[in-house]
């Protein structure tokens, strides 16, 4: 054991307990600085691997634990951001959640997570009690469905940045323009000669399902074309497959609410001996990576996952520099992406 390490464990006069190691201690053991053990501790900062894992071992030998509370008090900062995410598995939470987390590196922040069951506002509420019993400098909220800005319940001061438009005026919010990726969509099935689209829905009571309906509809309407009835889906692909085992005889054009769902429509319709897109065309919702790799490669509207989690790191910092961002709104553009699951209907 070193001298460092036996100073650490000894006990003070009246045999009361040594105090815990110092950040000076540690930085004495590893021969370095006391900065850069700092950088070390809250991963702000350039540090050389092999300093990096020297400094950790002397932090292990002496039982050295930041004191992030500490550091608050100094810098103004815990370096740690809360995300509240709900349905991980879905892959725009778990995409946007992967891009928050690598925005917040870049930016020198760690990022402490919590998937609540249900996006309701208890939920919410409580998963925001328990982040900030953890100490953050922000909170992101990926998506809050059913909470709204009047049923959740937000510490006064802390920074907010929500994937979800109902926000905005309340808190700053990002999100995919999904009207007009939409809109694109069922422009670009009724250009090529269909007479209307179906429509297969994500669940009911989801923010994004919603708006991607209510696009539907109104691109339809304003076409002067009637909304046939639309099919229910809940974003999974054996969702679609239900779907497309229901879909209407005469359908020759659908447009699903993601990609997942698109992926088990086709499915369907092969097994109904149809073929996409010479008998139907099936355009998703997402872009997701596989979608570019079925056959046949789906055309969809792209989200920027990446992009998203980009800015609502980018709000959350300015918010911690002081700005004053509650009106702030940034949508990302979420452009149509042809492939070869669309094509003119079938001649009569």
């Amino acid at each position: 054991m070193s001298d460092h390490a036996a100073q650490a464990e000894t006990a003070s006069p009246g045999g009361a307990p040594a105090r815990g190691a110092s950040i000076g201690d540690v930085a004495r053991l590893a021969g370095v600085s006391a900065t850069t053990v700092s950088r070390v501790s809250t991963g702000v900062g350039v540090v050389r691997e092999s300093t990096r894992r020297r400094v950790l071992d002397a932090m292990r030998t002496l039982g050295y634990t930041p004191n992030h509370a500490a550091r608050a008090l100094r810098y103004g900062s815990f370096g740690t951001i809360g995300v509240i995410a709900h349905q991980l598995g879905r892959t725009g939470e778990s995409r946007t959640v992967e891009s928050v987390v690598a925005a917040a590196r870049r930016e020198g922040y760690g990022v402490t997570l919590v998937d609540v069951e249900s996006p309701t506002s208890d939920q919410v509420d409580a998963a925001v009690q328990r982040l900030t019993h953890r100490s953050i400098d922000g909170l992101v909220i990926i998506r809050a469905e059913t909470a709204t800005p009047a049923t959740l319940q937000l510490p006064a001061h802390l920074p907010v940045a929500v994937s979800d438009s109902r926000f905005v005026g309340h808190h700053p919010a990002v999100g995919p323009d999904q009207t007009a990726g939409t809109r694109e969509a069922v422009e670009h099935l009724l250009s090529l000669g269909h007479r209307t689209v179906h429509h297969v829905t994500g669940p009911a009571g989801s923010g994004p399902a919603t708006l991607r309906a209510a696009g539907w509809r109104a691109a339809l309407a304003a076409a002067g074309r009637s909304a046939p009835e639309p099919l229910p889906g809940d974003w999974s692909a054996a969702s679609g497959h239900a779907a497309g085992l229901a879909l209407p005889p005469d359908a020759t054009a659908v447009f699903c609410a993601n990609d997942e769902t698109a992926a088990g429509l086709v499915a369907a319709l092969d097994a109904r001996g149809l073929r996409v897109p010479q008998d139907v065309s099936v355009v998703g919702f997402d872009d997701i990576p596989l979608a570019g790799f079925l056959r046949p490669a789906l055309t969809t509207v792209r989200q920027d996952f990446a992009r998203v989690g980009e800015e609502l790191v980018h709000l959350l910092v300015r918010q911690v520099a002081g700005e004053e961002l509650a009106d702030h709104r940034v949508v990302v553009p979420a452009p149509l992406v042809v492939r070869a699951s669309t094509a003119p209907p079938p001649a009569a």
